[in-house]
């Protein structure tokens, strides 16, 4: 069954909020597609980015039994860091997931 990118979306909102909820208000990280995950306007340092993948990961497999090593050589590789952002998190998994998933 392939997964939708809003499905991946609503994971990573969820996870966000979960981490955001460890944070005062002022340094909570946004809601929506272009949220900075990483780099020098991200919110996060390296333990919440850190934390928030493996929160991601998590939901992914327990909601959509979709199984995936978000810091595997692959994504470390990229061109342009798949943690960049929400939306580049959100496009890394989904063509992930396609790659791996026979129609």
């Amino acid at each position: 069954m392939k997964i939708s990118a809003d499905q991946i979306r609503e994971i990573i909102y969820e996870s966000i909020n979960e981490i955001n909820s460890f944070f005062n208000k002022d340094k909570q990280l946004g809601i929506k597609e272009e949220t900075v995950l990483y780099g020098q306007d991200s919110r996060l340092d390296s333990l919440g980015l850190v934390n928030l993948i493996v929160e991601v990961e998590q939901r992914l497999t327990d909601k959509l039994n979709l199984n995936i090593d978000l810091t595997d050589e692959k994504a470390l590789s990229q061109n342009q860091s798949p943690f960049l952002t929400v939306k580049s998190l959100c496009d890394y998994i989904y063509n992930h997931q396609n790659q791996q998933t026979p129609e």
